[in-house]
């Protein structure tokens, strides 16, 4: 089997969603956005506070590792999104259990690795945990000093779930090569 599966991880408010969402429509590869993966998940529960929703996010994370072993299993290409801890952020090193998946089904992996300067991602991440998209179970639900902000993004900066990696520097939108982004994907893809 010649499986193949794109990850688009890294820092937080740096574009990941969006991007994988567009991806996806344009390649016509189904996608599965962590975020989104819990709204849904929870939808019918009430998530009472920070631990309660990281608990949340690990059961997330095993949702989509089995969606995504199933879907590779039957010999289709996955897309995840989202933001991926490698070993000694959480209790589960998430960069690990990718890379076991990507093994057991024999899936090459392509990584989009998202970054940027994080006091601008941090505006952003401000401005968004307020909008009505992001879903209860998504938000914070206090207020998040820049310090350890830019701590969470950087925690993420050892994930590897082996492959390819392409570095996408989100800063400035305008300034990333969408396009290319799409052409990389399609040629890991063999379209």
């Amino acid at each position: 089997m010649d499986n193949r599966m794109i990850l688009i991880e890294g820092y937080l408010a740096s574009g990941k969603s969006t991007f994988a969402e567009q991806l996806s429509r344009q390649i016509q590869v189904p996608c599965l956005v962590k975020d989104t993966f819990k709204i849904a998940l929870c939808s019918n529960i009430q998530v009472a506070d920070r631990k309660e929703k990281s608990r949340f996010s690990a059961v997330t994370f095993d949702g989509m590792m089995y969606v995504a072993e199933r879907m590779l299993g039957a010999g289709y290409p996955i897309i995840l999104e989202g933001n991926f801890v490698p070993a000694g952020v959480k209790e589960r090193d998430e960069s690990e259990a990718i890379r076991q998946l990507a093994g057991r089904c024999h899936a090459a992996v392509l990584t989009y690795k998202f970054i940027g300067d994080t006091k601008l991602l941090y505006q952003r991440f401000v401005g968004r945990e307020e909008t009505v998209g992001r879903g209860d179970v998504n938000r914070i639900g206090s207020a998040v000093a820049f310090s350890e902000f830019h701590k969470w993004c950087h925690n993420l900066d050892p994930f590897f779930a082996g492959g390819e990696v392409i570095q996408v520097d989100t800063t400035d939108f305008d300034r990333v090569d969408w396009d290319g982004l799409t052409d990389a994907a399609r040629e890991f893809l063999g379209r």
